[in-house]
């Protein structure tokens, strides 16, 4: 897959110990990887989706002169960027924590790979929320505004046009250095325990014979499996690293416009997968303000990139609920691996029946 373009090569992640993070780091291990985890977060299920090959490195994105340094040191072929504050609840707790770590740390990461001399690609990941939300059913496109209100979605707006204008004013004769923005959202899948998330709440409420406590039944969101995204991220460091597409642009990755579902939707299909779960609606309202409607427009990524996205929604659902299952019932860490493994191998199986270009 993805024309072996991993195999033998050196990968940075940072934040590999959040959610999307582990699971990039376990598929890019399966493809032959060598990565270099860089993070200062608690190691979740880190004996599930890691391996004695990968090297962890325990610090801080807002520590400019360590991570110049373990770049200088590791001269990596790519770098993943998911380090940040990633909690729109957290962001109301803690604004300058998530601005400094959001901001500055997308800052210091492009700061650090200016003298880069050798060939790098640069994959930086954003969020959806990054957009001026106005509720829009067609979905945001890449050239919409980026202007959001919260700390959390402000500071990933400002950490994109951060990027934008290192892209277009540092890196843009440097042609040794290719980049790319990246913006999704709404990502659920096994190995989450954010709070604030339906997915890791549910579980949460499981494990302690709890209900779960909905307050939006009705906010529609474009839920997709954490695989979904990540296999967009690395068709692009692919074809970036081929020169196959042009430097130094955005690309929205989620699932088809006409994909809605509600929050109630959600909570049936957890149901449909043989899971007795109670719940209780709820009209307290979150301390902060929440969008009913969040969507994406991802027609760029499927025309330019030949991306799609590839599970449908019960897919996604039964994807998920089944990892959690397997900790519900008392897997071991060997056979949580052997499973979120099982998973990888059965999306890209999926993806090949689809003829997706990057399965080749």
């Amino acid at each position: 897959m993805f024309d072996k373009i991993y195999n033998n090569k050196k990968v940075l992640i940072t934040g590999h110990t959040g959610f999307k993070g582990k699971w990039l780091t376990l598929w890019l291990s399966i493809m032959g990887a060598q990565v270099y985890g860089y993070s200062n977060e608690k190691k979740y299920f880190s004996n599930i989706f890691f391996n004695k090959k990968i090297i962890n490195i325990n610090g801080d994105i807002s520590d400019f002169f360590k991570l110049k340094k373990l770049i200088k040191k590791v001269k990596p072929d790519f770098i993943f960027h998911f380090a940040a504050q990633a909690l729109v609840s957290e962001s109301y707790l803690s604004p300058h924590k998530t601005w400094i770590s959001n901001v500055m740390g997308t800052v210091n990461l492009l700061e650090s790979c200016k003298n880069i001399k050798k060939k790098l690609c640069l994959i930086l990941i954003t969020s959806d929320k990054a957009y001026r939300n106005i509720e829009k059913n067609s979905g945001y496109k890449e050239t919409d505004e980026l202007n959001g209100n919260d700390p959390y979605s402000a500071s990933k707006s400002s950490a994109d046009i951060a990027i934008q204008s290192y892209f277009k004013s540092i890196f843009n004769k440097k042609k040794n250095i290719k980049g790319a923005i990246t913006r999704a959202g709404n990502v659920i899948g096994g190995g989450d325990l954010s709070k604030d998330r339906i997915i890791p709440d549910f579980y949460k409420a499981y494990l302690n014979k709890q209900k779960l406590i909905i307050k939006n039944p009705s906010s529609t969101r474009p839920w997709q499996f954490v695989l979904e995204p990540l296999s967009g991220y690395l068709l692009l460091g692919k074809l970036l690293y081929q020169n196959k597409i042009n430097n130094y642009e955005a690309y929205n990755f989620g699932p088809k416009v006409n994909y809605n579902f509600r929050v109630v939707d959600l909570i049936k299909e957890i149901q449909n997968n043989n899971i007795t779960l109670k719940f209780k609606l709820t009209n307290k309202k979150n301390k902060f303000k929440e969008a009913k409607l969040l969507k994406l427009n991802s027609n760029k990524a499927r025309t330019k990139l030949k991306w799609n996205s590839v599970l449908t929604f019960k897919e996604t659902i039964k994807f998920t609920i089944e990892w959690y299952k397997g900790l519900i019932q008392g897997k071991n860490n060997k056979e949580m691996k052997k499973l979120s493994i099982f998973q990888i191998e059965e999306y890209y199986r999926k993806a090949k029946k689809l003829g997706l270009d990057w399965t080749k």
